[in-house]
């Protein structure tokens, strides 16, 4: 089990092809806090579908977006 589990089931749940998460968001919905971890972890994402994109630093955000079919 993953610490981010939680936040992979609730990007799976999303419509659209492209979601933009804040790292307070993410800390929230996965009940940790967003770390440098994370870019350890994103790989566990892409089977439910969606990969991460761009990960802003500046804006503190994290874009997913929804793997073509």
């Amino acid at each position: 089990m993953s610490k981010y589990d939680k936040l992979w089931e609730y990007v799976e749940e999303q419509e659209g092809d492209e979601l933009v998460l804040t790292f307070d968001e993410i800390g929230a919905i996965a009940g940790v806090p967003l770390d440098h971890s994370f870019l350890n972890y994103k790989k566990e994402l892409l089977p439910h579908g969606w990969e991460v994109g761009k990960i802003s630093m500046k804006q503190q955000t994290v874009r997913f977006k929804r793997l073509a079919e």
